[in-house]
């Protein structure tokens, strides 16, 4: 494994906590002279039944959108914007963050947990997911 790390966020969580998450992920790759990704999932309407409801042209208009708001959101919280590489991949969420800390060969993955209902007992599903099945470290970050 290399020295990379990567932070998963949520482009559309609006509470504020993807500044902590970059600001605590940020530290961790400077703290250990690692190369940080920051990434995001966008998720896929291939489902017949699903992207019938949406315009032909709306997943690579969402997918270029994201690309967007990633690129804002670290230019915005992160203390050196320009070491930081982004990657915007579409799929399921916990599935393409594991992937895609095994093609870049990261040897940590970090992400939030939000505050979980009774149901998501510990850890919400996706960062439950990635625990359980990442060959990589991972660093959960616990909403506030």
């Amino acid at each position: 494994m290399s020295n990379d790390y990567m932070l998963a966020i949520d482009i559309s969580e609006k509470s504020g906590s993807n500044k902590r998450a970059i600001e605590i992920a940020e530290k961790l790759a400077e703290n250990d002279g690692a190369t940080l990704h920051i990434m995001t999932v966008v998720p896929t309407f291939s489902m017949p039944i699903v992207g019938g409801y949406f315009p032909e042209d709306f997943e690579e208009k969402h997918f270029e959108e994201a690309k967007e708001a990633l690129k804002k959101e670290v230019e915005t919280y992160a203390k050196h914007p320009e070491k930081i590489k982004r990657i915007v991949v579409k799929g399921s969420i916990y599935d393409e963050i594991i992937n895609t800390a095994d093609k870049l060969g990261c040897s940590l993955i970090i992400m939030e947990a939000h505050r979980p209902d009774l149901k998501d007992y510990l850890l919400g599903p996706n960062a439950a997911r990635v625990v359980r099945h990442a060959k990589q470290s991972v660093y959960v970050i616990r909403d506030q």
